[in-house]
């Protein structure tokens, strides 16, 4: 028997199981159903007694007291609603032992009690005993042979290559070694292990005794792709289709495994033979929708969105799709009264995408108005339409309108760090000083861990050449959240510079190059490496620069610095 830590919380098997116990009968309300029992029972009083001590200890935060209390009952009492209130606690404070003991006892009062068992093989699992997992298992299995045990493993798999073949061993050493729930969950395990053929001769044993088992077939064919395998993976999905024609899933795994290997014609034949069978089927719409579009076929596409306008699940998609197929078809009017039905995670790029229309239609003054109306109809995207209106306003050249709209913004909402960072990078660092500095003060405040903001604020002080000390601190911060951002290594690099620490600029700068070569950053490098006085790195990447950029008239600070011929003042 092999015990280790576990390594996941004792929400876990809460959150992964699917056994109606796991899931429903350990809600936050089961201790009023344990107490229940108890003052229905009044000749035990010493369990009521037990049982509300328990209780007043868990509300003061004594679990352990709570724990021992609950784990007695559970062990001494037949109701199972102490036993699944005392397994909450255990696992909701990680006490696997706790956990193991009143799950032990729980089976050994009700041995065919297969919720219990589920218990037991879980908590097992999770406490790493591989032999009274597999034990559990054959004892599940010998009372319903068909059981589905691969809800048990999920969450708390074995997660090391090792202990993975503890439990593989375990499984292969059980009474029920042949059947097929234990074979698939080997199968899985050896496939974790990247042990493939293996594993995929275990699901083809598997598909011998239950070759209509939907899992077991889509397994297979994840297996034959995982292997590369892309033409018997295909030749698999077809066989499967046609031999489970009333299969809806495995038909439509293989249509997406279509789409994923690049075919899309093949796919929408698919599609559509499915859409003769279930002509109502809403992800075979959804799909044969969007890959109609993908092919040009725009009224093909209409005819199977406009079907699921009402659909539960795709009705967002399915609006924003058929704007987008009006929008190739160049039908931009109805493009854009799709895009208004938009709600939901699509809500900001369908509202972009209407920008788009406008701006290409030289519309912009409607586009304003629309998004000052939008504003009133969808109160909690205030701040993305704000931000959007005063890029309209920028881009029409009225910067001084952007700036007013996003003060009334920033207004309304104060706290909103998107906005305080759109109106930073509208203003002139060198003629707003004192807004940008309050600005990025309170960006600070919101948000002090961002990189985005510190190097913001550290790029702002680089550029007015003040407060430098200051502005490496920030630059430094920003470094720790995210040190591989060519526009923060660029930000010291340049700071490093006017404080003449030209090693660190020339440091730093050559990483930045190396992650984004822009003409800036190269400049910048050039730069610290001729003040550094590395003259033949500077004109290596004077070259690089000149083959890249040639006629780039930010290179010419690069010429003048060779015209002089004499050696870089120290």
């Amino acid at each position: 028997m092999r015990q280790t830590t576990s390594r996941l919380s004792g929400a876990t098997i809460k959150q992964y199981s699917t056994t109606i116990l796991l899931v429903g009968s350990m809600a936050s309300s089961a201790h009023i159903r344990a107490s229940g029992d108890f003052f229905h029972a009044p000749t035990n009083l010493n369990a009521i007694k037990q049982s509300m001590v328990a209780e007043f200890a868990l509300a003061s935060n004594d679990v352990a007291t709570a724990l021992h209390n609950y784990t007695v009952l559970a062990i001494k009492s037949n109701s199972t609603s102490i036993k699944q209130r005392a397994l909450n606690i255990a696992l909701e404070h990680n006490d696997l032992n706790a956990a193991l003991d009143i799950a032990t006892h729980w089976v050994i009062q009700e041995p065919e009690d297969v919720p219990a068992l589920f218990y037991l093989a879980h908590i097992a699992l999770k406490a790493h005993e591989y032999d009274l997992a597999a034990e559990t298992l054959d004892k599940i299995l010998a009372i319903d042979a068909t059981a589905d045990l691969e809800q048990i493993l999920a969450g708390i798999a074995p997660e090391s290559p090792e202990d993975r073949e503890f439990l593989i061993q375990a499984l292969r050493t059980s009474k029920e070694k042949d059947n097929p729930s234990i074979l698939i969950l080997i199968a899985g395990l050896k496939a974790q292990n990247g042990q493939l053929e293996e594993a995929l001769e275990t699901v083809n044993r598997v598909l011998r005794k239950r070759p209509k088992v939907t899992g077991y077939i889509l397994l297979k064919a994840s297996l034959l792709s995982a292997l590369q395998d892309s033409k018997a993976a295909q030749e698999w999905y077809a066989k499967s289709s046609r031999k489970h024609k009333n299969n809806l899933e495995v038909r439509l795994a293989e249509a997406k495994y279509l789409l994923k290997t690049n075919q899309p014609e093949l796919a929408l034949t698919k599609l559509e033979a499915m859409l003769e069978k279930w002509p109502k089927e809403d992800e075979a719409l959804f799909l044969a929708g969007l890959t109609s579009i993908d092919l040009k076929q725009y009224e093909k596409a209409e005819k199977y969105l406009v079907e699921l306008r009402y659909s539960n699940q795709y009705q967002n998609e399915a609006y924003y799709y058929l704007a987008v197929n009006a929008e190739r078809k160049q039908h931009f009017e109805t493009a854009k009264a799709y895009y208004r039905l938009v709600d939901g995670s699509l809500y900001t790029v369908s509202r972009r995408s209407m920008i788009n229309i406008y701006s290409q239609q030289s519309r912009q003054h409607e586009a304003l108005r629309f998004l000052t109306q939008e504003r009133v109809n969808y109160p909690q995207h205030a701040s993305f339409l704000y931000q959007a209106q005063a890029e309209i306003l920028k881009r029409m050249n009225n910067k001084t309108a952007a700036l007013r709209l996003l003060d009334e913004a920033i207004r309304n909402l104060p706290d909103d760090p998107e906005l305080l960072y759109s109106e930073v990078l509208l203003l002139d660092p060198y003629q707003d000083k004192d807004k940008l500095d309050r600005l990025l003060k309170k960006l600070l405040q919101v948000e002090p861990n961002s990189p985005t903001y510190l190097n913001a604020y550290a790029y702002t002080l680089a550029l007015q050449n003040r407060r430098l000390d200051e502005a490496r601190q920030y630059v430094e911060q920003a470094l720790e959240f995210a040190p591989e951002q060519a526009s923060i290594l660029d930000t010291l690099g340049l700071i490093s510079y006017l404080q003449n620490d030209f090693d660190t600029s020339a440091q730093v700068l050559e990483k930045a190059f190396a992650l984004s070569a822009t003409v800036k950053i190269g400049v910048r490098y050039a730069k610290a490496l001729y003040m550094q006085g590395n003259l033949t790195k500077f004109s290596q990447v004077l070259q690089q620069l000149q083959q890249k950029y040639p006629n780039d008239p930010q290179l010419e600070q690069l010429h003048s610095l060779l015209l002089p011929q004499h050696s870089p003042q120290s």
